[in-house]
């Protein structure tokens, strides 16, 4: 493997992600709830949407694919798409939708495919797509070559901080936590921190967070992979400090009294891209029209969702047995924009809502080349992937972020022009702490950081 290194990225992978083998290590989903046996296949059962009358020229090859997804917010576009028949509406009767006991489950179902009981592909974070192609996260460094197809969603993450740390100005802006993390490492009892997959979206959401205020992950706590459900039962009994985590767990950590949200991605980085559509190659290459099918449908979930008059029917539909498997209240303030923080503060913003099809800033769904170059620099900074990957990372997002097919997808599917991007980066983004992020000089983003493996 020549561009993304394999000997750096992948013995660390061993380390931290090899234990998903017995189970023990990382995510069971997001939510805590089991998978069903075999995997789930969701049947249609509200409100489908009509069949399209299907230019037999963009008839899909096959009705069927089988896609994995996480039960979190993230999956809702999928789950949606096959409930409302917006799958269906495409020529894509036979979608299969498996709820994944893990990312790491995810990932193993992906390098097998479905032809071997596994999927096709699904929901993935990011550069999960990336990881995958290059060998770097798959047994035996094995290249599975993804596309990645759409984004699926914007916002839905968080820090959850154990209730006993109320009142230690642990918060978006930390002025004066920093004595504090550094007393608990003097004292070998370090803050101890929670992601539910290592080198991904949620890992870099706390880095991010805990390095503007001052704190190395690295250096001046513990930071470890673990299931969503056992940090939880770890911040009851004392022993877990934080987590990242996603919708809709702040409703539950907080009303629970089980700790309190220090800071929303939303407030870290407002209209941030999360989770994204991937398939694999093969499976594309070989039903290029089914998955421009595929993608029609995310469009038009993606579309109702943001329809906020749509989201009490939406929490109904992804509280249910086959999918969530929670009570629908649970989810119903966090996909509103609601969040009791836990800390005094109360969030009733909608734009701090997850969004699936279009933010402040424009296009949600558009995979923007822009955003896969943010994670692949992010995963430079952290020693994840080597320096010299900056150098190749134009060939090495060309060769998975397939924006081309969702501009295809969406011209067929009639979408309007003005909701089509035309660049494949949506320009400069800005954090929290004022740090800002130029796709045209990511070495420039790099030198700004204070903390970081790298030495730009």
């Amino acid at each position: 493997m020549s561009q993304f290194s394999n000997q750096v990225s992948r013995r660390k992978f061993l380390l931290t992600v090899g234990a998903s083998a017995v189970g023990s290590v990382l995510l069971k989903g997001c939510l805590g709830n089991p998978p069903e046996p075999g995997g789930t296949q969701a049947q249609t059962t509200s409100g489908a949407a009509p069949a399209a009358n299907i230019n037999p020229e963009q008839a899909p090859e096959t009705p069927k694919v089988k896609l994995g997804f996480v039960p979190i917010v993230e999956s809702a576009p999928l789950i949606i798409a096959q409930e409302k028949g917006f799958f269906a509406k495409y020529g894509m009767t036979g979608v299969e939708l498996s709820k994944q006991a893990s990312w790491g489950s995810m990932r193993d179902n992906t390098e097998i495919g479905s032809a071997g009981g596994g999927v096709d592909g699904g929901q993935y974070q990011m550069p999960m797509p990336h990881l995958i192609t290059e060998g770097i996260i798959t047994k035996g460094n094995q290249k599975i070559p993804m596309y990645l197809l759409a984004q699926l969603n914007t916002h839905g993450n968080g820090i959850a901080v154990a209730s006993k740390h109320l009142g230690k100005e642990i918060s978006l802006k930390m002025n004066g936590a920093t004595a504090f993390f550094n007393q608990l490492k003097s004292a070998n009892t370090p803050f101890t921190a929670a992601h539910t997959f290592p080198q991904v979206n949620q890992d870099f959401w706390i880095r991010y967070w805990l390095a503007a205020n001052g704190i190395d992950p690295d250096a001046d706590m513990k930071l470890i992979p673990v299931p969503s459900a056992q940090t939880v039962a770890n911040m009851k009994t004392g022993t877990m400090d934080a987590f990242s985590t996603g919708d809709p767990w702040p409703y539950r950590i907080v009303k629970d009294k089980i700790g309190f949200m220090a800071a929303l991605t939303a407030e870290m980085w407002k209209n941030h891209p999360e989770e994204y559509l991937a398939l694999r190659k093969d499976w594309v290459d070989k039903n290029p029209k089914a998955t421009k099918a595929i993608l029609k449908g995310i469009m038009e979930a993606q579309q109702w969702l943001d329809n906020f008059d749509n989201r009490k029917e939406a929490v109904q539909i992804l509280g249910s047995r086959n999918y969530f498997n929670l009570a629908p209240e649970i989810l119903e303030n966090p996909m509103m924009g609601k969040y009791d923080m836990g800390d005094g503060r109360v969030i009733d913003d909608k734009s701090m809502a997850p969004y699936y099809w279009k933010d402040e800033k424009g296009s949600v769904s558009y995979p923007y080349k822009s955003h896969d170059l943010w994670f692949i620099t992010e995963s430079v900074r952290w020693g994840f992937l080597p320096e010299s990957t900056l150098a190749n990372a134009k060939t090495i997002i060309d060769k998975v972020n397939r924006e081309d097919i969702w501009r295809e997808a969406a011209k067929e599917a009639g979408i309007a022009a003005a909701d089509i991007p035309t660049s494949t980066s949506r320009g400069v983004e800005e954090f929290f702490d004022g740090v800002k992020f130029d796709p045209e000089n990511p070495t420039a983003y790099l030198q700004q950081l204070k903390i970081k493996k790298v030495k730009a």
